[in-house]
């Protein structure tokens, strides 16, 4: 019987291997040939990020005011003949008391164009009842009727009288006075210049330790919009024994911006 031993596979086993490694190094060496011409691709930059806070003084003061008007209470649910005229002689209340107001502000110096009296608002004004041992009393309510004043002012200087004739007008309501800036756009560029002049400083200074050049900026972005709060009103006690009247500081406002900037770096 005779046998037959088949060793045709063997070369090709010993082969594979072989070429398996000739590919393996064929590719690392074009990876090597590829890194350098990755490496001079990256961009040489110089990254900045900057902040500014410019102070300022205010020139413009907003102050509002209210007046408001109620009818008598009752208890709710209740419904008489009465009142819709409580309600017209609580309105015909507040008109003139509103038009007293007016005409008192406009005699202060203040002009017509800055004073805005707001439309009127109607609202119920509910009055809890007092509650004795078991006897709970139903709740009482009301009809109160409301109008805003707002003034601006532009002359800081007039702040203490205005006050003043609110106050003797009787006002219901003085939210303060909120300070502000005629053109605050100016302002905010001033402030966005501010941030951007130090973002160049730091960039030459960076250069400068590094001993390299900048070149071209590349790209900047706002990271802050310029902004500013209103600044509320501060009262300093400066009243003497003369009886002075009180002072009142505006202070600063303070505007923030911020940049990023990119700057090539010359080889």
């Amino acid at each position: 019987m005779i046998r037959y031993r088949s060793n045709a596979a063997r070369p090709l086993t010993r082969r594979l291997p072989r070429t398996l490694g000739l590919g393996a190094v064929g590719l690392l060496a074009g990876l090597s040939l590829a890194t350098p011409a990755l490496a001079d691709k990256t961009p040489h930059e110089l990254r900045v990020q900057a902040n500014a806070t410019l102070s300022v003084a205010p020139d413009t003061a907003t102050l509002n005011a209210r007046l408001w008007e109620r009818t008598p209470a009752q208890a709710q649910g209740s419904e008489t003949s009465g009142d819709a005229a409580a309600l017209k002689q609580a309105r015909e209340r507040l008109e003139q008391r509103t038009g007293e107001l007016i005409r008192t502000l406009e005699k202060a110096g203040i002009p017509r164009d800055a004073i805005r009296a707001g439309s009127l608002s109607v609202r119920p004004d509910y009055v809890p009842s007092p509650q004795r041992g078991d006897d709970t009393q139903p709740p009482q309510v009301r009809t109160q009727l409301e109008r805003p004043i707002t003034l601006t002012l532009d002359d800081l200087e007039r702040l203490p009288r205005v006050l003043d004739a609110l106050t003797t007008a009787g006002v219901d309501s003085l939210d303060g006075v909120t300070y502000g800036l005629k053109d605050s756009d100016a302002a905010d560029d001033r402030a966005l210049a501010q941030a951007l002049e130090r973002a160049r400083a730091k960039a030459k200074l960076m250069a400068k330790t590094l001993d390299v050049d900048l070149g071209d900026v590349i790209s900047v972005e706002e990271t802050t919009a310029p902004s500013f709060k209103p600044q509320m009103m501060m009262r300093a006690a400066a009243e003497d024994s003369a009886g002075s009247a009180a002072e009142y500081r505006s202070g600063e406002i303070d505007i923030d911006a911020g940049v990023n900037v990119t700057w090539s770096i010359d080889d």
